[in-house]
């Protein structure tokens, strides 16, 4: 009889959707800043509403001045950013409207901004939202949702597990 004496892995990181949509794998991404996983590894979704929301507990760290873009520690440390859309940069912020503020602490299901969705498309610019873990060097990414229809603070997108 053989027995296993490996450990399970414990989950130290668990996040859910940001916002409702469908999930893709980074690698999918048209932008190679993030398929290339140049920034860290996560997940992104094409969302389905207009508003996003914090995926765990932890405090804002950074918000673009251009509001697409948000900064995320988690209450253990690990560092996230939530990119909305690519090349939304170009829009130097219109049609976003935040619901936070640096150093703000939230919880999970907390609302951080919105944007306007039609004017966003009216741009031409292509609404996935890459949700990244940054230096993740210590953690196994595991992607939970490829291709599902996701609902935010609902839908679990990524587990981690310490290396």
């Amino acid at each position: 009889m053989l027995f296993n004496f490996k450990k399970k892995k414990k989950t130290v990181l668990s996040l859910s959707a940001p916002i409702d949509g469908t999930c893709v794998a980074l690698s999918e991404v048209p932008d190679e800043v993030f398929s290339s996983k140049m920034m860290g590894d996560g997940v992104a979704i094409q969302p389905t509403s207009n508003k996003l929301f914090a995926p765990t507990d932890g405090k804002i760290t950074f918000i673009a001045e251009t509001k697409h873009a948000i900064g995320f520690v988690t209450t253990d440390g690990y560092e996230l950013l939530i990119h909305v859309g690519l090349d939304t940069v170009e829009l130097n912020g219109e049609g976003f409207s935040l619901d936070v503020i640096p150093e703000q602490e939230v919880t999970a299901g907390t609302q951080l901004l919105s944007f306007d969705s039609a004017f966003l498309e009216n741009s031409q610019l292509n609404l996935m939202t890459p949700i990244i873990l940054l230096e993740n060097k210590n953690l196994a990414l595991t992607p939970l949702a490829i291709g599902a229809k996701v609902v935010a603070n609902q839908t679990a997108i990524i587990s981690c597990t310490q290396i």
